[in-house]
Order: C-alpha cells, then structure tokens, then sequence
C-alpha cells in the first residue's frame, strides 16, 4: 500500500484519498509511515460518512491533512429509518467533524486551487426535508467558523430499499435545492463550494 501511496504520488495525484478507511485505519497508518519513510509529500484526505468516533478521530490529529466528511442526517428518527439503525449518527457527526476542524482547521488551497489541508463538508439535500438542511447550517454556524467550506449536493438518488419509503422515493426538486441553498446564506455560510453556487446561480435564471 505504502508503494501504491508513492505511486500515485509520482504520477502527479494531488492527494491520497482514504475513502471509508475506519475499518482499516491501523493498516492504512502504517502504510502511511512506511510511504513518509519513502518520501511521501502529498496531503492525505479522509473520506468519510461522518460516523466516526471520536477516539478514533483524535488518533488522527498530525496525520490526516484533509477531511472530507458528510453530514448526512440532522436528526435520529431519520438516521436510524435510513441507515442501518444508526440513531446516534447525528450526535456522532457533531463530535467527530468540530474535532477535525480542531485539526485541520479551515480549508487552505495552494495558487492553483488545489487543497491542501482543512476541512470540507458535503451534506446531500434529500426529498421533504429528510435531511435536515436547515437546521444543519444552523449548527455549522453556532459550531463552527461560518467560513468553513460546505458543499451542498443535489444529486440524490433512488436506490435499493429507497424505494420502501415514499418521502424519499423521488429525487429532489429545483425547489427544494434552492431552499436548501437559501438557508445556507441566508445563516451566514460564506464559502459554499464553487459547484453548489454555480448550480443555484443557474436555477435562479
């Protein structure tokens, strides 16, 4: 893996992106060492669903450069509906991702734009409100800097066991996009992703 690591490295990747790494983290950290050893330099991001623990995440602090995480659900009875039981996941991802901006802090990019440590939140606008949109960037805003990088997602879809639930079974509106959106600014989020402005500037014509 450490070999692979280095690999990407020279062909010109701009990151090691870890994508759902929990389950294998002290596999991938020694990896890691062994890469650093070789000459490692690029950042190394940690892609996430956001259900992590936040033991695990301290164990990450001056290893991880980005994090990546989502914020899928804002409240329990949903998460626990749609993913797996998982009631705690609100409260997880609360812990887990103000201790990655303790970390990381907020997202800094090199002249040409490319990230190179910080934090980025992607949280997907689902049908009805199922999501919680508005009161996640609420607690974006009382949490965390209101210029932490968000990037708000239209691109749900109806998969598998979706289609056992009504209010999801559809994707999601320009309407309910836009609202979405809308509340970002209207709470004070100064730096929504570059792709979710462009999507709102065109929905607005």
């Amino acid at each position: 893996m450490a070999d692979m690591m280095i690999g990407l490295q020279n062909i010109g990747c701009h990151n090691i992106n870890l994508v759902t790494p929990t389950h294998v983290m002290p596999n991938i950290l020694n990896a890691v060492r062994i890469a650093l050893k070789k000459g490692l330099r690029i950042p190394l991001v940690y892609n996430t669903s956001g259900y992590e623990r936040l033991e695990m995440v301290k164990m990450l602090d001056g290893i991880v450069d980005i994090y990546l995480p989502d914020f899928k659900y804002m409240h329990s009875d949903k998460a626990a509906a749609y993913s797996a039981g998982a009631s705690d996941y609100p409260e997880r991802a609360k812990k887990a991702i103000a201790e990655m901006h303790r970390q990381a802090g907020e997202l800094k990019v090199d002249k040409r734009g490319i990230a190179m440590r910080g934090l980025i939140i992607r949280h997907l606008v689902m049908p009805n409100r199922v999501a919680g949109t508005k009161e996640f960037v609420r607690w974006v805003v009382e949490a965390l800097p209101k210029s932490t990088y968000v990037n708000i997602m239209s691109q749900y879809r109806v998969e598998y066991k979706a289609y056992d639930y009504p209010e999801i079974a559809r994707g999601v509106t320009v309407r309910e996009f836009l609202e979405a959106v809308g509340w970002a600014k209207k709470y004070g989020l100064t730096n929504l992703d570059n792709k979710t402005i462009s999507l709102w500037n065109y929905y607005q014509k």
